[in-house]
């Protein structure tokens, strides 16, 4: 188990679990960031991830992506 921000650009992973403040982790669910789902990167930016996760392109910062597990 990893974070997000430690992921490989375009391998694609699964996400364990979601973690951080309650709003963060609803937030982040809204979005798509659920367990079970697949994940990938798509670009990494000056530490800003853009991520592939139930066919839509989303930006997120590296702190949120170290929420994620994967």
């Amino acid at each position: 188990m990893m974070p997000l921000s430690m992921a490989e650009v375009g391998e694609k992973n699964t996400i364990i679990k979601v973690g951080g403040k309650e709003e963060t982790r609803l937030f982040l669910e809204r979005l798509g960031f659920v367990a079970g789902a697949t994940v990938s990167v798509v670009s990494e930016i000056n530490g800003n991830m853009i991520v592939n996760i139930k066919d839509s392109r989303v930006a997120i910062g590296k702190e949120m992506a170290n929420k994620i597990m994967v």
